[in-house]
């Protein structure tokens, strides 16, 4: 999709009621709604988190989506695709300052370059105990992406009409970190499997942005 198209439509997702679990739930496994549907899930003093969905234009001007691989390392998150984004820390001013100061610390990107539109449901995490807050932001001009060695393994730069595309659902038997061999819903992108909190905030987005494009 052409992005001056693209930055022309997305501001209208403003006005929009968010789908929230609905859409969420279309991408989390069958054992996990059921755990939240119960209640056996319990919140122990949750940390929080802030991710930032980023769309920008590629060299043609189609809009692209950025997520990114994690590197491997000791925790639950280890090797999986994400947001960029991260916990809030002390010196964050509010939950959306710490999206944009994790996103420039991960890729590079100014927080003075980013156009947050707006902020999406907030998720939690069970086994890494986190509220996530997601934002979406437009970066109309962008520079070369600057990645955070110790943290982001590479980028993931996925176009637009991919996330649109009910062709790029799949869903995928996986091994996690709370069950072994389960059937996961997920968005088969780039060659990459993005599941989990990941493909629950993506839908979110896609269910917002069909609606004004």
């Amino acid at each position: 999709m052409d992005f001056t198209k693209f930055t022309e439509q997305i501001p209208k997702i403003k006005n929009l009621p968010l789908p929230g679990r609905a859409a969420h739930y279309k991408m989390a496994p069958e054992m996990r709604i059921r755990e939240l549907e119960a209640g056996t899930i319990v919140r122990k003093n949750p940390k929080k988190a802030g991710v930032m969905a980023l769309f920008y234009p590629n060299e043609k001007y189609d809009t692209q989506v950025l997520l990114i691989l994690r590197r491997s390392y000791e925790g639950v998150h280890s090797n999986q695709v994400a947001f960029p984004g991260g916990k809030e820390e002390k010196e964050d001013s509010s939950i959306l300052a710490t999206a944009l100061r994790e996103t420039f610390e991960e890729v590079g990107v100014k927080p003075e370059r980013v156009e947050v539109i707006r902020e999406m449901s907030e998720i939690y995490i069970p086994p890494s105990n986190f509220w996530v807050h997601p934002y979406v932001g437009l970066y109309k001009n962008p520079e070369p992406f600057i990645l955070q060695q110790a943290e982001v393994e590479q980028l993931i730069e996925v176009p637009l009409m991919h996330v649109l595309d009910d062709s790029f659902l799949t869903s995928q038997s996986l091994s996690t970190s709370y069950a072994k061999n389960i059937e996961v819903p997920a968005f088969h992108l780039n060659g990459f499997t993005v599941w989990g909190a990941t493909a629950m905030m993506l839908n979110e987005i896609r269910e917002l942005i069909k609606q004004v494009v």
